[in-house]
């Protein structure tokens, strides 16, 4: 098993906010009142100010958007309208206003995860396949199914058991749904990472369809391991979200998934892999490692499945028979799994983790002796026997590369 641990956290100056072609840095309340916006939103790839306090007014901002876009009427519901022909699918058009109070308890609770099963049927069975020293050599190779693995709770609190994974939160056509995500380190920014990892079909539907919308993240979600009922009493806010709610302000993902990827089936996994760069929702000045205390590092070269050894895989399941209060790992040793054999091969392990766990860590032992991640829970099949994630290569470093790079 691969441990996380926690460290002391230390005061920094805030990051100045970098906005997405259209991420714009606002604030509202959720159940209405006076709208306050943010006049210090930066224009995508200004990096011109040193802090918080000093940018490009928002009407700036709005007047070199590549679209239409009313504020108004997107805080006040507009957000909702999911109509096809606006559903916005350029990779450059993502929206994700701060709406404060939207991510509610009883709102994360109406969540439902984002069905990722699979077709068996599409999977590549080569079992005689012989180990390879090279991860390109694997490609194209399926070893056998393993054999389904129990998953465990994870011991609470999770502020000093799985600080940096949490949950991450959208809105699709379908309504509130919820995944699973890991706070990892920041290249650019060490010490003071806003970066989360999460699986591509997280933050965006794929082939044909479009970014989700008021995607956001909270780190160790339900701290205490409360009940699911008792996860949604507002009362219980402060154990639900110890360290608040985080707003992606900028995402991207893989351009295989953004080709490949569907809403069902295991079309798109093999690049299944997303990045958000976030922001507190109530406006505080540490970063996302600051606030928790860790993060992990992001392994984009791991050895072949041959040289891996264990792994853990987190994630908050929230299909039947779990409910999404907690949060859960299987340990195992990854054998290879392939879709498409022009990709690097996907990793397998036995695990009963359903829906919800999407976007989960998989974390193993690093050659320096601390938790690395490999690879993020992805596809698995109806029976939630195993589950499968995409190894992380050049294209989902250059995701990391990418969102840091707009986030500092």
């Amino acid at each position: 098993m691969s441990s996380i641990r926690r460290r002391p956290s230390r005061r920094r100056a805030a990051l100045a906010a970098t906005a997405m072609a259209a991420c714009l840095a606002l604030t509202v309340t959720a159940c209405g009142g006076d709208e306050e916006t943010n006049d210090d939103a930066q224009a995508p790839g200004d990096s011109s100010t040193e802090d918080p306090g000093s940018g490009r007014e928002l009407q700036d901002v709005l007047d070199n958007l590549p679209f239409d876009f009313d504020v108004d009427a997107w805080l006040d519901g507009g957000w909702e309208n999911w109509d096809q022909e606006t559903w916005l699918s350029e990779i450059g058009d993502f929206v994700n206003p701060i709406i404060e109070g939207l991510w509610d308890t009883d709102r994360m609770g109406q969540a439902e995860d984002p069905e990722q099963s699979i077709d068996e049927d599409q999977i590549q069975e080569d079992p005689d396949a012989p180990q390879a020293d090279d991860p390109m050599a694997d490609r194209g190779i399926t070893d056998p199914e393993p054999a389904p693995v129990e998953a465990v709770q994870v011991d609470t609190p999770y502020t000093d058991n799985g600080a940096p994974i949490g949950k991450v939160f959208f809105d699709s056509p379908e309504g509130p749904m919820v995944c699973s995500g890991t706070v990892v380190r920041d290249p650019n920014n060490p010490g003071q990472s806003n970066l989360v990892a999460t699986a591509g079909h997280c933050v965006h539907a794929g082939t044909g369809g479009g970014w989700y919308r008021n995607i956001s993240f909270v780190p160790a979600y339900n701290n205490n391991g409360l009940s699911a009922a008792e996860a949604n009493n507002p009362a219980n806010v402060g154990e639900v979200a110890p360290y608040g709610v985080f707003w992606a302000t900028y995402v991207s993902t893989t351009q295989y998934w953004l080709d490949n990827g569907t809403t069902t089936g295991g079309e798109g996994a093999h690049g299944d892999f997303a990045v958000l760069s976030v922001e507190p929702e109530d406006g505080s000045g540490l970063s996302l490692e600051e606030t928790v205390g860790a993060a992990v590092d992001v392994n984009f070269d791991a050895p072949a499945v041959s040289g891996l050894g264990p792994v853990s895989l987190y994630g908050f399941p929230a299909a039947a028979p779990y409910d999404g209060a907690l949060m859960y790992r299987c340990d195992g040793t990854p054998g290879r799994l392939a879709i498409d054999s022009t990709m690097p091969v996907l990793y397998w392990v036995g695990c009963t983790m359903t829906g919800g766990s999407s976007g989960g860590p998989w974390l193993r032992t690093g050659d320096d002796g601390e938790a690395e991640l490999i690879s993020v829970n992805s596809i698995g099949p109806f029976e939630s026997t195993w589950l499968a994630g995409p190894r992380l290569d050049v294209e989902a470093q250059d995701v990391l590369e990418y969102v840091s790079q707009q986030a500092g």
